[in-house]
């Protein structure tokens, strides 16, 4: 190919993807006027979507670790990304963390607090049940992926699943969650019950992850260690949230939140795999 055409390529491909930002910011805009005529931004309006995207979300994960395929899982965390510019106003998104950090080095503390809080999860469910599938990152494991490693090709694998755990659902669930949803309770019940309104949906939804297990051809419940499951994403969010009050920002949260995903797949892959 010659340098020119090379380049009209270049250049096709970079207008094609404004375009693309451009459509995107026009269709957030309508989706927002035609919202705020109908709903006003408080609690049942955070309810509403604690259950708009909970339960397709519940529902697709289940079928994903049946499946093996979490390309439609996925969707629903990229869906989320961009709750707080259809939802909201700049103004509304300032007020719920969309800001600097008062502090970058806390940001730093923020993911090593959610890598230690994965670590102390991780290390609970092994002192309780070692790597059977009461374990709830085995069980993770076990449902996301069915590759048999080995040493040469563990570094690529672990590189792989890390780059995308580390995007799509800090950015999506904590834009959500401790963005949106909370910032719906906050001005009737205040920052500290609006996180743990926010704390409980998170961790309920993520029954579907563990907990309600799909076991050889059959489903289960485990009592127990869906509880200690529950229990730890509750207080996991709850660390979450005091992520974002520390650095002053939503980018806290999803800091932390890549953290803890990072270090679920060191253990997965170098651990449990």
């Amino acid at each position: 190919m010659l340098r020119s055409e090379e380049s009209y390529v270049r250049i096709e491909k970079d207008t094609s993807f404004i375009l693309s930002i451009v459509i995107l910011i026009l269709i957030m805009k309508s989706l927002h006027k035609i919202w705020s005529q109908y709903f006003k931004y408080n609690w049942p309006f955070g309810l509403a979507l604690i259950l708009l995207f909970g339960v397709p979300r519940f529902i697709l994960v289940l079928d994903a670790n049946m499946s093996g395929g979490y390309g439609t899982a996925f969707i629903i965390f990229f869906i989320m990304w961009f709750t707080p510019f259809i939802f909201l106003t700049r103004k509304g998104r300032r007020e719920i963390g969309f800001k600097r950090p008062n502090n970058y080095l806390r940001l730093l503390y923020s993911f090593a607090l959610g890598a230690l809080a994965c670590g102390a999860i991780y290390g609970l469910f092994y002192l309780f049940y070692g790597n059977t599938i009461s374990n709830s990152l085995v069980y993770i494991s076990k449902a996301s992926t069915s590759v048999v490693l080995d040493d040469s090709h563990r570094l690529i694998f672990f590189l792989i699943a890390a780059v995308p755990s580390m995007l799509f659902s800090p950015i999506g669930e904590e834009f959500l969650y401790r963005g949106v949803i909370h910032g719906s309770f906050v001005p009737k019940f205040g920052e500290t019950k609006a996180s743990i309104f926010d704390s409980l949906a998170f961790a309920l939804t993520h029954l579907a992850h563990f907990g309600i297990i799909f076991d050889a051809g059959v489903w289960k419940l485990l009592p127990v260690p869906a509880l200690l499951w529950v229990v730890s994403m509750f207080f996991l969010s709850r660390l979450f949230f005091l992520c974002k009050q520390m650095s002053d920002s939503i980018f806290g949260a999803v800091v932390a939140h890549a953290g803890y995903n990072f270090a679920m797949m060191y253990f997965i892959f170098y651990h449990i795999l």
